[in-house]
């Protein structure tokens, strides 16, 4: 892969990461206003959002040993998305129906940083 083609590369996963990060708010921003839902909710913004900002950080990351530790993050935080995501539907706070798009998204962003970060590491 050329220099530019993985600048474009990191730049379109950049851009997916928070197009999912805003399309969980938009699922937080619809939530009702229970206890449960609220603590669900706090944690599934972070770890979403958290997605998005660590990639970036990964992206400018100054060595390989940052840019392997911000992905390890993003993995984490993707993988913890998915758990938010499928109590927010087994709790049947929202219906699972509704949640599904967004759970394969996220499982398909958790498959390209575990990838990602094996790849970084030499494996």
């Amino acid at each position: 892969m050329t220099k530019e083609e993985k600048a474009a590369y990191n730049e379109a996963f950049r851009n997916r990461t928070k197009a999912a990060a805003l399309r969980v708010i938009q699922v937080v921003e619809q939530l009702p206003r229970t206890a449960a839902a609220d603590v669900l909710a706090r944690q599934l913004l972070r770890s979403a959002t958290s997605v998005a900002a660590n990639y970036r950080a990964a992206c400018r990351g100054r060595s390989a040993a940052e840019f392997f530790a911000k992905l390890s993050i993003c993995v984490e935080e993707a993988d913890e998305t998915q758990l938010w995501l499928e109590m927010l539907g087994d709790a049947g706070i929202v219906p699972k129906s509704r949640l599904a798009a967004l759970e394969l998204e996220y499982a398909q962003i958790t498959a390209v940083l575990t990838k990602a970060r094996k790849t970084a590491s030499g494996e």
